[in-house]
């Protein structure tokens, strides 16, 4: 999910040095931060959707084989592929969110009849508290990175808010919100895709 910087010096490498840009030194993978925010814009829209009240709340379980497959197993192997190319931010961030869709997709097929409001809120605030600080991070990623964490935090603040007090009105704000999340994620992932493909700035992503 991070942005890399265009050069970076390798092991060896000194200063004013050029670095070897054979094959040899290429990244081990390809970059997989768009996949993994295609995975979260994808699967956070159509949840959001429900929870905006743009259809009933009876198509929830129609997210479940988005939320296992597309933002759950594809976004935890985003985050892996993360992993490998050194990208601490971009590994934590996927790797979690893809465990949020997995954790999600198992919640709602056994979520307890009793204290439901509880097991949701608090289930929300973990993922608040997380979100928050990653934002944090998400400062020296880019501009566009750090919208989506922006408003993916206050989207779990009024979910959370929401479904703990069982206040309709916030779960709905919180729909909207997350709906501009998934819009921030999919232009983010736009631009990785379009800015490699063309190889050069067709979508500004506004580099800190």
């Amino acid at each position: 999910m991070a942005r890399r910087p265009a050069t970076r010096l390798e092991p060896g490498v000194q200063p004013g040095e050029a670095m070897d840009t054979s094959p040899l030194s290429s990244p081990r993978v390809a970059d997989p931060g768009p996949l993994g925010l295609a995975a979260f814009a994808g699967t956070t829209f159509f949840l959001s959707a429900v929870n905006a009240g743009w259809v009933s709340e009876g198509v929830t379980e129609g997210v479940l084989g988005l939320a296992f497959f597309y933002g759950g197993l594809t976004q935890l192997l985003a985050g892996m592929w993360e992993f490998a190319n050194k990208n601490t931010f971009g590994a934590v961030a996927f790797s979690s969110y893809g465990a949020f869709w997995l954790s999600f997709w198992y919640l709602v097929t056994h979520l307890p009849k009793t204290d439901t409001a509880t097991v949701l809120g608090l289930y929300l605030l973990v993922w608040t508290i997380f979100t928050a600080y990653m934002t944090i991070g998400a400062t020296r990623v880019s501009g566009a990175v750090l919208a989506v964490f922006a408003l993916l935090t206050l989207t779990f603040l009024f979910l959370c808010i929401g479904n703990w007090r069982g206040t309709t009105g916030l779960v709905r704000v919180g729909g909207w919100i997350g709906i501009l999340t998934a819009i921030a994620a999919w232009y983010a992932s736009l631009a990785g895709v379009a800015n490699s493909t063309f190889r050069r700035v067709v979508f500004p992503t506004l580099p800190r």
